[in-house]
């Protein structure tokens, strides 16, 4: 899977989350960003996330991710671990 191709997949994921397909999203696009991200909708993205990639983060990773950009990194470093 490529960068781009990841970087669709996860950002699909995101505008299915919270219903809107039409939704910019932004490596700088924070939670505070997007209306109804809240802490139990974090939850619930990082489940999804886990599920349409077939990775788990640990809770470190997603305590630490501030942004969609940095859920990408940390994807992206579990893609390429897996091999």
């Amino acid at each position: 899977m490529t960068h781009t191709d990841t970087w669709d997949e996860l950002v699909a994921v995101i505008r299915e989350m919270f219903g809107d397909d039409t939704m910019a999203i932004y490596s700088d696009t924070k939670a505070a960003d997007v209306p109804g991200w809240d802490s139990v909708a974090h939850v619930e993205l990082m489940i999804a996330v886990e599920e349409r990639f077939g990775i788990r983060f640990t809770t470190g990773e997603a305590a630490g991710m501030n942004n969609v950009g940095d859920m990408a990194g940390f994807l992206e470093r579990h893609l390429q671990s897996k091999g």
